[in-house]
């Protein structure tokens, strides 16, 4: 019997590819060439498997000149870029890599926010540039992290990796809010108090982003949110760029409304709103939460196993959940 045919639409490991070959005919991008639409739909046109990264767009106009198609690994926790109910018509799978990245992107999470809080990158910047000559008694000064109130806006893992950090490691107060409430115990566990939206955004010192990007959750950080939010507190983005309304967060910190901000991911990356980029007060990384070698390893493996266990066992490891196959795309 043929092996099913598998493309690869951007460079992964080579051990993740040799297992591939084992079990697909493989078409691999590792050239790392960023392909179109049009590109996308050329090479994938014949193929039973897609190995996607979260910047393949598989939407109905793809999978229209793609009838071969019965599954997506993305390689990525987050499905933006997947069409879920175009998918589901046609009875293309769906999976993503969740778990395996939690803790890492957790980490950098609060690594990000406290570069954010300390103004890591304008002191970093400072010396660099030679502008460092004297000491004063508010030079640099920023927000202090230990014993203040962290908010966190989504409380899946990463929201609570965030959240457990914060508490443990800071003794910092953590309040949150999230579509689904936690536990009676896991909230005694972290711990971390469920509280309204309105409040959330007025009493965080710190507010870190890590909830999933819907049409429901589109700039739900506006120019609103960003007026609500408590003055002097900073705002950290690790979830997806279309959470934040770039326009109104570059008033915000243009206008002092808010400390600072460090954002991880943008709403049109690679590209970045020119606001952003000319604020002092905003530090900017390349989406690489979750770039350790070891986490982005374990996110390639788990999405082999997933083409794998669908052509051997007829079920993926890791499918999309169903209430998003349901939620509006």
């Amino acid at each position: 019997m043929p092996k099913p045919r598998l493309l690869i639409a951007r460079a992964v490991f080579p051990e993740v590819i040799q297992r591939l070959e084992a079990c697909f005919e493989v078409d691999s991008n590792q050239a790392d060439t960023v392909l179109d639409a049009t590109q996308l739909a050329g090479r994938l046109g014949d193929k039973q498997a897609l190995l996607s990264t979260a910047g393949d767009v598989i939407d109905e106009a793809l999978l229209a000149r793609c009838p071969s198609l019965r599954i997506c690994a993305n390689l990525a926790v987050g499905f933006g870029n997947l069409d879920l109910a175009a998918m589901s018509a046609r009875g293309v799978v769906a999976t993503h890599t969740p778990g395996v990245l939690t803790e890492t992107t957790a980490d950098f999470g609060f690594a990000l926010l406290m570069a954010t809080a300390r103004r890591l990158g304008e002191g970093e910047r400072c010396v660099r540039e030679g502008q460092w000559t004297k000491w004063s008694v508010d030079f640099m000064a920023g927000q202090d992290i230990h014993g203040s109130t962290l908010g966190v806006l989504g409380m899946g893992r990463i929201g609570q990796g965030v959240a457990r950090w914060g508490a443990h490691g800071f003794g910092m107060r953590v309040i949150y809010h999230s579509r689904t409430r936690l536990s009676a115990a896991d909230e005694a566990a972290l711990p971390a108090c469920f509280v309204g939206m309105d409040e959330l955004l007025s009493e965080a010192d710190h507010l870190v982003l890590a909830l999933a990007h819907s049409a429901a959750t589109h700039h739900l950080i506006d120019a609103r949110a960003l007026a609500r939010m408590k003055p002097g507190a900073t705002l950290v983005n690790i979830a997806r760029g279309g959470v934040v309304d770039e326009a109104a967060l570059v008033e915000a910190l243009r206008s002092g409304r808010i400390a600072a901000a460090g954002l991880d991911v943008f709403e049109h990356e690679p590209a970045v709103h020119p606001g952003l980029l000319s604020l002092p007060n905003v530090v900017l990384t390349p989406h690489m939460a979750s770039a350790s070698r070891a986490t982005r390893l374990r996110m390639a493996h788990l999405a082999a196993d997933n083409l794998i266990g669908f052509f051997e066992t007829g079920r993926a490891l890791t499918p999309v959940p169903a209430p998003a196959l349901s939620a509006p795309a």
